[in-house]
């Protein structure tokens, strides 16, 4: 499997368990993710939904390295992850302690509450591959400041967890995750079910009109992305360990 699930307490934890991919979102991960948290949302004794991973890696963003399938497929596959997220009734709390990159960041975008530990650094690498942050700017662009926006989409500068405290990514840097984690859950485990379901609902109706109004233009773009030139070339240098043949070395 490439995502398990347990549930205890009132809270279901879904973690990303594929490390020897560095937890890539492949067709598998996407789809078992998916159906952990509709189940996860329909379990009216389930108060919370916990996202974490195991290795060193929350999560790398697009498995590079998975045949089969379409592009476009695999796109709007992602479009709905994003979405499911958004629109479960339940917090979505992520508790992370690793690297995230690239469509990764996707998934930090849309949890409610997100936790990271001195180990987790960040980085929206799409544009080093030929390729841009395109369907996850959706969930990114509600959360993070214009400026730091602009900066790390551009550059694919690689930044901790002080820094996506600190420009609106995450909720919280912590030296213990697991402990600041379980201090959110005791106080989500206080709020009514529909309490929860509306306040979330106020916090995510118009980074959804934005996907009724965006998502099928944004995937689109993604998919044409992914189908050009530059990023067969982009894929191929990092799959092969080498500079892209646009790269340029200054300073």
């Amino acid at each position: 499997m490439a995502v398990t699930r347990a549930t205890d307490n009132a809270v279901t934890t879904l973690t990303l368990d594929t490390p020897h991919n560095r937890n890539a979102l492949s067709t598998a991960l996407v789809e078992e993710l998916t159906a952990g948290l509709r189940e996860a949302s329909g379990d009216p004794d389930v108060r919370a939904i916990v996202l974490t991973h195991t290795g060193g890696t929350f999560c790398a963003g697009a498995d590079l390295t998975e045949a089969g399938g379409s592009v476009e497929g695999r796109t709007a596959q992602m479009l709905g992850l994003l979405r499911a997220i958004l629109e479960t009734p339940k917090p979505v709390v992520a508790k992370i302690d690793g690297h995230v990159r690239a469509g990764g960041m996707g998934l930090v975008g849309a949890c409610d509450v997100v936790v990271a530990g001195t180990k987790a650094t960040f980085a929206l690498t799409e544009v080093r591959l030929g390729l841009a942050p395109s369907i996850v700017s959706l969930t990114l662009l509600p959360r993070m400041n214009s400026r730091a926006a602009s900066r790390y989409f551009l550059t694919g500068e690689k930044f901790g967890a002080h820094e996506a405290e600190a420009i609106g990514l995450i909720s919280e840097a912590s030296a213990d995750p697991a402990t600041t984690v379980e201090d959110i859950l005791g106080s989500l485990r206080q709020g009514s079910p529909q309490g929860l379901a509306e306040s979330k609902r106020l916090t995510t109706e118009s980074i959804l009109a934005d996907f009724d109004a965006r998502g099928t233009d944004l995937s689109d773009r993604s998919a044409n992305l992914f189908a050009s030139e530059e990023a067969r070339e982009g894929m191929m240098s990092f799959l092969e360990k080498r500079p892209p043949s646009w790269a340029t070395h200054g300073r």
